[in-house]
């Protein structure tokens, strides 16, 4: 099994920034992909960013160019860099881990992100 614990929420005003961790423990070592997503009250949770293991990364339309995604090599820490942050980006951001072979999903219990106009 993989454990995650997201860290780094916060406060912030527009135009801001804050990173994100996301720390995994277990066996890191079958894990195949790892992303961000956010979800807002009332609203279905949406990907962010996700990177794999050869190191590939893929973000949504509206944080490109404002965020960036990024890992250890060894899958302890994962990390969301988040820059130029808008009240859109409001939300409770968690991590998921999916292992090699499998369909199973680990996922965090997220921290709060909220940027004030």
């Amino acid at each position: 099994q993989v454990q995650l614990v997201e860290s780094g929420g916060g406060l912030v005003q527009a135009g801001g920034s804050l990173r994100l961790s996301c720390a995994a423990s277990g066996a890191v070592s079958s894990i195949n992909f790892m992303g961000w997503y956010r979800q807002a009250p009332g609203k279905q949770r949406e990907l962010v960013a996700f990177i794999t293991s050869g190191g590939t990364t893929t973000y949504a339309d509206p944080v490109k160019g404002r965020f960036t995604i990024s890992r250890e090599n060894t899958w302890k820490t994962v990390y969301l860099q988040m820059n130029s942050l808008k009240p859109e980006d409001t939300g409770v951001y968690y991590c998921k881990a999916i292992p090699y072979f499998t369909r199973v999903e680990y996922w965090g219990q997220g921290t709060q992100v909220t940027v004030s106009s």
